[in-house]
């Protein structure tokens, strides 16, 4: 039934990088782990859900901001390890920051400058006061 999950090539820790891009403008949001529960979940409740190496558990996207990715589409490469998940971000915010994207930072000049303004106080998204979903 899950033949498909063994199509994945996992790497040595049995994750897979799993870019989230939004399904209408094509913008990258942001990029997390998966490994074959967390993609299997992601297909069945047809939400996003991903592979916290941090805390070794299960990440529901939005589970504590609110901010919930519906998946509208799963795609995989050529060489079977990279996902991408096209997405509908509630709420507009996908980085624990609150901006849109997790890429806010542009190279210039020898630095990287922030380009992307904050659209929530990261302090009002989360209230127990700890930085991811």
């Amino acid at each position: 039934m899950n033949d498909w999950l063994d199509e994945i090539n996992w790497n040595s820790d049995g994750l897979v990088p799993a870019i989230a891009q939004d399904h209408q403008t094509g913008r990258v949001l942001m990029m997390a782990w998966m490994n074959r529960e967390a993609l299997a979940l992601t297909a069945s409740e047809q939400r996003a859900i991903y592979w916290s190496r941090s805390r070794g558990k299960l990440w529901r996207k939005g589970e504590e901001s609110g901010h919930v990715q519906k998946l509208h589409e799963l795609r995989l490469d050529c060489d079977a390890d990279v996902i991408i998940l096209k997405v509908e971000q509630l709420g507009g915010i996908a980085c624990h920051t609150g901006r849109e994207s997790c890429f806010y930072r542009v190279f210039e000049k020898g630095t990287w400058k922030s380009v992307d303004a904050v659209l929530k106080d990261p302090h009002a998204i989360y209230a127990t006061g700890h930085s991811h979903d």
